[in-house]
Protein backbone atom coordinates (compact mmCIF):
# COMPACT_ATOMS: atom_id res chain seq x y z
CA UNK A 1 0.00 0.00 0.00
CA UNK A 2 1.85 3.01 -0.97
CA UNK A 3 2.58 5.67 1.89
CA UNK A 4 2.03 3.39 4.85
CA UNK A 5 3.90 1.75 7.45
CA UNK A 6 3.87 -1.67 8.83
CA UNK A 7 2.19 -2.35 11.39
CA UNK A 8 1.96 -5.62 13.85
CA UNK A 9 0.67 -9.04 12.12
CA UNK A 10 -1.07 -7.94 8.82
CA UNK A 11 -2.28 -4.55 9.81
CA UNK A 12 -0.50 -1.50 7.56
CA UNK A 13 -1.06 2.38 8.73
CA UNK A 14 -0.93 4.93 5.69
CA UNK A 15 1.02 7.95 6.59
CA UNK A 16 -1.44 10.36 5.65
CA UNK A 17 -4.11 9.50 7.84
CA UNK A 18 -6.18 13.22 7.71
CA UNK A 19 -8.06 14.79 10.02
CA UNK A 20 -9.86 13.31 13.35
CA UNK A 21 -12.47 10.81 12.20
CA UNK A 22 -15.86 9.65 13.51
CA UNK A 23 -17.12 6.63 12.08
CA UNK A 24 -15.40 3.37 11.66
CA UNK A 25 -15.38 2.54 7.88
CA UNK A 26 -14.88 -0.62 5.94
CA UNK A 27 -14.51 -0.87 2.73
CA UNK A 28 -12.93 -3.96 0.49
CA UNK A 29 -14.05 -6.11 -2.18
CA UNK A 30 -17.19 -8.34 -2.23
CA UNK A 31 -16.49 -11.26 0.35
CA UNK A 32 -13.95 -9.66 2.47
CA UNK A 33 -15.69 -10.08 5.60
CA UNK A 34 -16.89 -6.32 6.05
CA UNK A 35 -20.60 -7.15 7.11
CA UNK A 36 -19.88 -10.30 9.42
CA UNK A 37 -16.86 -8.46 10.91
CA UNK A 38 -18.16 -5.40 11.10
CA UNK A 39 -21.01 -6.52 12.78
CA UNK A 40 -18.72 -8.09 15.63
CA UNK A 41 -16.46 -4.47 15.59
CA UNK A 42 -19.51 -1.97 16.49
CA UNK A 43 -20.51 -4.23 19.36
CA UNK A 44 -16.25 -4.46 20.53
CA UNK A 45 -16.79 -0.41 20.26
CA UNK A 46 -20.33 -0.24 21.45
CA UNK A 47 -21.63 1.64 18.42
CA UNK A 48 -24.37 0.73 16.05
CA UNK A 49 -23.22 -1.14 12.79
CA UNK A 50 -24.80 0.36 9.35
CA UNK A 51 -24.53 -2.06 6.07
CA UNK A 52 -24.53 0.36 3.33
CA UNK A 53 -26.41 -2.03 0.67
CA UNK A 54 -28.89 -3.02 3.66
CA UNK A 55 -29.63 0.64 4.01
CA UNK A 56 -29.94 1.24 0.01
CA UNK A 57 -32.22 -1.87 -1.00
CA UNK A 58 -34.14 -0.06 2.74
CA UNK A 59 -34.34 3.53 1.04
CA UNK A 60 -35.13 1.64 -2.63
CA UNK A 61 -37.94 -0.72 -1.02
CA UNK A 62 -36.25 -3.60 -3.49
CA UNK A 63 -33.12 -5.53 -3.49
CA UNK A 64 -29.55 -4.76 -4.65
CA UNK A 65 -30.10 -7.33 -7.59
CA UNK A 66 -33.40 -5.53 -8.45
CA UNK A 67 -31.98 -2.10 -8.17
CA UNK A 68 -29.09 -3.55 -10.68
CA UNK A 69 -31.74 -5.06 -12.79
CA UNK A 70 -33.84 -2.16 -13.25
CA UNK A 71 -31.70 1.06 -12.89
CA UNK A 72 -27.84 -0.52 -13.75
CA UNK A 73 -24.84 -0.32 -12.09
CA UNK A 74 -24.85 3.19 -12.60
CA UNK A 75 -28.63 4.19 -11.03
CA UNK A 76 -26.86 2.31 -7.58
CA UNK A 77 -23.50 3.64 -7.52
CA UNK A 78 -25.90 6.97 -7.82
CA UNK A 79 -27.70 5.91 -4.65
CA UNK A 80 -24.59 4.74 -2.85
CA UNK A 81 -22.91 7.87 -3.19
CA UNK A 82 -25.97 9.84 -1.63
CA UNK A 83 -26.46 7.78 1.40
CA UNK A 84 -22.57 7.85 1.86
CA UNK A 85 -23.10 11.56 1.80
CA UNK A 86 -26.27 11.01 4.51
CA UNK A 87 -23.23 9.36 6.77
CA UNK A 88 -21.19 11.90 6.53
CA UNK A 89 -23.33 13.65 9.31
CA UNK A 90 -25.18 10.64 11.10
CA UNK A 91 -24.50 9.39 14.65
CA UNK A 92 -21.25 7.47 15.04
CA UNK A 93 -21.27 4.00 13.92
CA UNK A 94 -18.94 1.26 12.16
CA UNK A 95 -20.05 1.56 8.37
CA UNK A 96 -19.67 -1.34 5.71
CA UNK A 97 -19.62 -0.11 2.43
CA UNK A 98 -20.10 -1.71 -0.75
CA UNK A 99 -17.76 -3.29 -2.99
CA UNK A 100 -17.46 -0.48 -5.52
CA UNK A 101 -17.98 1.87 -3.77
CA UNK A 102 -14.22 3.28 -4.34
CA UNK A 103 -14.96 3.43 -8.23
CA UNK A 104 -17.12 6.71 -8.14
CA UNK A 105 -14.48 9.16 -7.36
CA UNK A 106 -16.54 11.70 -5.85
CA UNK A 107 -16.66 8.78 -2.66
CA UNK A 108 -13.06 8.84 -2.18
CA UNK A 109 -13.38 12.06 -0.43
CA UNK A 110 -16.44 11.29 1.26
CA UNK A 111 -15.32 7.92 2.61
CA UNK A 112 -12.32 10.12 4.04
CA UNK A 113 -14.50 12.79 5.41
CA UNK A 114 -16.70 9.77 7.41
CA UNK A 115 -13.91 8.58 9.28
CA UNK A 116 -11.05 6.27 10.25
CA UNK A 117 -11.17 3.99 7.17
CA UNK A 118 -10.27 0.09 6.82
CA UNK A 119 -9.40 -1.99 4.36
CA UNK A 120 -10.27 -5.79 4.36
CA UNK A 121 -7.73 -7.28 2.34
CA UNK A 122 -7.80 -10.78 2.07
CA UNK A 123 -6.11 -13.15 -0.54
CA UNK A 124 -8.22 -13.01 -3.92
CA UNK A 125 -8.38 -16.83 -3.35
CA UNK A 126 -10.13 -16.50 -0.44
CA UNK A 127 -12.50 -14.11 -2.00
CA UNK A 128 -13.91 -16.01 -4.65
CA UNK A 129 -14.06 -18.94 -1.95
CA UNK A 130 -16.46 -17.13 0.36
CA UNK A 131 -18.41 -16.10 -3.34
CA UNK A 132 -18.46 -18.08 -5.55
CA UNK A 133 -21.82 -19.96 -4.47
CA UNK A 134 -23.51 -16.49 -3.84
CA UNK A 135 -26.19 -15.69 -6.89
CA UNK A 136 -26.82 -12.58 -5.76
CA UNK A 137 -23.96 -10.50 -6.33
CA UNK A 138 -25.47 -9.23 -9.96
CA UNK A 139 -21.61 -8.16 -10.73
CA UNK A 140 -20.96 -11.92 -11.06
CA UNK A 141 -23.82 -12.65 -13.16
CA UNK A 142 -21.07 -13.44 -16.08
CA UNK A 143 -19.82 -16.49 -18.02
CA UNK A 144 -16.18 -16.22 -16.14
CA UNK A 145 -17.14 -14.90 -12.67
CA UNK A 146 -13.48 -16.41 -11.65
CA UNK A 147 -12.06 -14.08 -14.28
CA UNK A 148 -14.76 -11.36 -13.39
CA UNK A 149 -13.79 -11.11 -9.57
CA UNK A 150 -9.79 -10.97 -10.92
CA UNK A 151 -10.30 -8.29 -12.98
CA UNK A 152 -12.53 -6.54 -10.76
CA UNK A 153 -9.93 -6.83 -8.16
CA UNK A 154 -7.17 -5.70 -10.45
CA UNK A 155 -9.16 -2.66 -11.19
CA UNK A 156 -10.16 -1.50 -7.87
CA UNK A 157 -6.81 -2.67 -5.61
CA UNK A 158 -5.52 0.97 -6.34
CA UNK A 159 -8.18 2.35 -5.02
CA UNK A 160 -8.91 0.81 -1.46
CA UNK A 161 -5.37 1.74 -1.08
CA UNK A 162 -5.63 5.42 -2.01
CA UNK A 163 -8.76 5.62 0.29
CA UNK A 164 -7.37 3.73 3.30
CA UNK A 165 -6.07 4.54 6.73
CA UNK A 166 -5.29 0.48 7.92
CA UNK A 167 -5.26 -2.08 5.66
CA UNK A 168 -5.85 -5.70 7.32
CA UNK A 169 -5.50 -9.35 5.94
CA UNK A 170 -7.35 -11.20 8.61
CA UNK A 171 -8.21 -13.86 6.47
CA UNK A 172 -6.35 -16.50 9.03
CA UNK A 173 -8.42 -15.35 12.03
CA UNK A 174 -11.79 -16.02 13.02
CA UNK A 175 -14.14 -12.86 12.67
CA UNK A 176 -14.47 -12.23 16.90
CA UNK A 177 -10.44 -12.01 16.53
CA UNK A 178 -10.26 -9.76 13.85
CA UNK A 179 -12.97 -8.02 15.69
CA UNK A 180 -11.05 -7.67 18.48
CA UNK A 181 -8.16 -6.68 16.93
CA UNK A 182 -9.32 -3.48 14.80
CA UNK A 183 -11.39 -2.73 17.84
CA UNK A 184 -7.75 -2.19 19.24
CA UNK A 185 -6.72 -0.77 15.98
CA UNK A 186 -9.48 2.14 16.10
CA UNK A 187 -9.16 2.50 19.82
CA UNK A 188 -5.42 3.63 19.11
CA UNK A 189 -6.38 5.49 16.10
CA UNK A 190 -9.13 7.56 18.15
CA UNK A 191 -6.37 8.72 20.67
CA UNK A 192 -3.64 9.58 18.89
CA UNK A 193 -6.16 11.94 16.67
CA UNK A 194 -7.29 13.67 20.14
CA UNK A 195 -6.35 16.88 20.01
CA UNK A 196 -6.17 18.36 23.72
CA UNK A 197 -7.37 22.26 24.68
CA UNK A 198 -4.64 24.81 24.89
CA UNK A 199 -4.51 26.20 28.35
CA UNK A 200 -5.89 29.49 29.18
CA UNK A 201 -3.74 32.47 30.03
CA UNK A 202 -5.18 32.09 33.23
CA UNK A 203 -3.59 28.81 33.84
CA UNK A 204 -0.20 28.21 35.81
Amino acid sequence: MPGASRGEGAFMYSKDSGPPAQHVVLIGFMGSGKTTVGSLLARQLGLPFVDMDHLIAQQARQSIPRIFEEEGEAGFRRRESAVLTELITAPRAVIATGGGVVTVPDNLPKLKDLGFVIWLNPPEDVIYSRICRNQDRPLLRTPNPRLTVSELLTRRLALYASAAILEADVSEVTPEEAAYGLAESARFYFASKAVCPKPSSAST
